[in-house]
């Protein structure tokens, strides 16, 4: 039998598996479909799963290559049928105007177990800022 945690570290290793493939489908069936995410890019929130599912195309679209999810750091408490976990999460490959990536991202998610599974709730995926030009910092590493 598995532990809710090792349930949501499996549910993640999902996650970056299907944005490695830029497998649409797989991606959102591991989101609520009451979604609410905070991206790095505007606008403020994307509530719902029609929302998530428009972003996630357009985040597809901008890259050339498999998109790489590498997590490091990943804390994950679980309560009965709601968890939280917070990582860092590599990105990287090679964007559409040919442009070789790889930043750091700091995530956060909310999960509930429903039908005995997990989703994903709410993410939070965010980038430093420096405060003194405003700028984002991409260049950091764990």
């Amino acid at each position: 039998m598995t532990s809710p945690q090792s349930e949501v570290r499996g549910l993640l290793d999902s996650r970056s598996e299907a944005a490695w493939n830029k497998d649409l489908d797989r991606l959102m069936s591991l989101y609520s479909p009451d979604i609410v995410y905070f991206d790095v890019v505007p606008p403020l929130r994307y509530a719902g799963a029609a929302a998530l599912r428009g972003r996630f195309s357009d985040w597809f679209d901008r890259w050339q290559s498999p998109i790489g999810q590498e997590i490091h750091d990943l804390n994950v408490v679980v309560g009965g049928d709601v968890a939280a976990a917070h990582m860092l999460i590599r990105a990287s490959g090679t964007l559409t105007n040919g442009r070789e990536v790889g930043y750091w991202v700091r995530v956060t998610n909310c999960f509930q177990r429903s039908d005995n599974r997990w989703l994903v709730t709410h993410e939070h995926v965010s980038l430093p800022v420096d405060p003194e030009s405003g700028s984002v910092v991409m260049d950091l590493v764990p």
